[in-house]
């Protein structure tokens, strides 16, 4: 499968009730975790938007994430299958080894088409579709990891009238995927860890105000 693009001339799925943003999707590779755990525990289990989490993780195992997300958050969390349908206060983590893509009916899709900058799932795939699909009402956020995975997607967000965020380099226990969005010169907010759910749950209920 080829990266997605842009169709102006398709409509975005419906808005979700009582949000600014329908879709928060997070990204992280090293140091992950922590980092995902930390942001994703401090989000309400009535959170209106639907939340996508990808994490850079060995192709060769089956992932646990899920499970252990599971025992630290409030919102409902399964992984990635074929064919999902985004629900407000649902939360969906990449497969291993899939790129997850957002449909413009609100679906994902999963494929084992190449890596993209070393990597599958791709944080630059992800994003890309959902800004194709979710334009202005999408927030992208990039947390701790090594490498660049993430920072054309960023671009692609921003340019449909979607928000980034980016974690600082003082919370990172890795800087590169932060600092590599973060030198686009398009990211909105660069957040300290701790700062981050509280800002997802301020955006995502009362936009940009």
């Amino acid at each position: 499968m080829t990266q997605p693009q842009v169709d102006q001339h398709s409509n975005p799925p419906p808005a979700f009730a009582n949000t600014a943003f329908d879709v928060v999707a997070i990204a992280a590779s090293a140091g992950g975790l922590k980092a995902l755990s930390e942001v994703l525990s401090h989000l309400p289990s009535d959170f209106p938007a639907a939340v996508l989490i990808l994490q850079h993780l060995d192709r060769s195992h089956r992932s646990l994430m899920a499970e252990i997300l599971r025992r630290r958050i409030s919102l409902p969390i399964k992984q990635t299958e074929d064919g999902d349908k985004l629900s407000p206060g649902e939360a969906y983590i990449a497969q291993p080894n899939y790129h997850v893509l957002v449909n413009s009916d609100g679906t994902l899709s999963l494929t084992q088409s190449p890596m993209v900058n070393f990597v599958r799932p791709s944080a630059d795939l992800l994003f890309e579709s959902l800004a194709n699909s979710y334009r202005n009402r999408a927030i992208a956020v990039i947390l701790t990891g090594t490498g660049k995975d993430g920072t054309k997607g960023v671009q692609a967000i921003a340019k449909m009238g979607g928000m980034v965020i980016s974690q600082n380099q003082e919370t990172s226990e890795h800087f590169g995927m932060p600092r590599s969005a973060i030198d686009t010169g398009i990211v909105d907010l660069i957040l300290p860890l701790p700062e981050i759910a509280e800002t997802l749950i301020q955006l995502v209920k009362k936009g940009r105000e």
